[in-house]
């Protein structure tokens, strides 16, 4: 049966007008997405059988251009479209971020970092750096591959944080192993940024360590 024959009350894009998008599961919101179905399938057939081939939604989302386009009803153009969806999201978080205190929303903060690292399969060591009100300037991601103190350059760290004039930042990287737990390379080059930059003026307010599951933050820790 098609979802057009199904009650009103039951149809995912009809519930999501009356109840709002939290209140539909998983499928039903992929569901939504994909539009329509395959034959002998709806929308949602389809979006089960998916969400169940990739090991739910998470793993469907990052997946790469490859693994996505191998799934039934899916392909290029909807690859496009999702990847369009994802950048959406991580530039409303940081819209959200520039227009207060970075400082006074950490939930916030930690929304974006997690948007824009937790999916890397590589350690990516980034900044973001801050004006002297806290406001969000600019985000960079800086280094790549495996980060301890000879991987990752406070000169350059420097740079960029005078090119963008900013009077504070936030350190932050992720581990892809999942675990957010700070290692002991994490904290001496914490300690190597933070003098550095003191040398220029520049706070390092936080360091965040970005896992599976949760975001540690070196603040909190008392490890600055």
């Amino acid at each position: 049966m098609s979802i057009s024959d199904w009650p009103a009350q039951e149809r995912p894009r009809e519930r999501l007008l009356s109840l709002g998008a939290a209140a539909l599961s998983d499928a039903e919101l992929l569901a939504i997405f994909l539009r329509t179905g395959v034959s002998g399938k709806s929308a949602v057939d389809l979006a089960r059988e998916l969400l169940d081939r990739f090991g739910g939604l998470r793993p469907l989302l990052e997946s790469s251009r490859e693994q996505f386009c191998q799934g039934l009803g899916l392909g290029d153009a909807k690859y496009a479209q999702l990847q369009a969806v994802l950048e959406m999201a991580r530039r409303h978080l940081e819209a959200t971020l520039e227009r207060g205190d970075a400082l006074e929303n950490p939930a916030a903060v930690r929304r974006y970092l997690t948007a824009r690292l937790r999916h890397q399969a590589r350690e990516v060591f980034a900044c973001l750096f801050l004006d002297n009100r806290h406001r969000v300037i600019h985000f960079d991601e800086l280094f790549f591959g495996t980060i301890d103190a000879a991987s990752v350059y406070p000169r350059e760290v420097v740079k960029r944080a005078l090119a963008h004039n900013a009077a504070a930042l936030i350190l932050a990287h992720n581990h892809p192993s999942g675990v957010a737990e700070p290692s002991l390379a994490d904290q001496q080059i914490t300690r190597r940024l933070i003098d550095a930059l003191a040398l220029v003026d520049i706070r390092v307010l936080d360091h965040m360590v970005v896992g599976d599951r949760e975001v540690v933050s070196f603040a909190e820790r008392g490890l600055l």
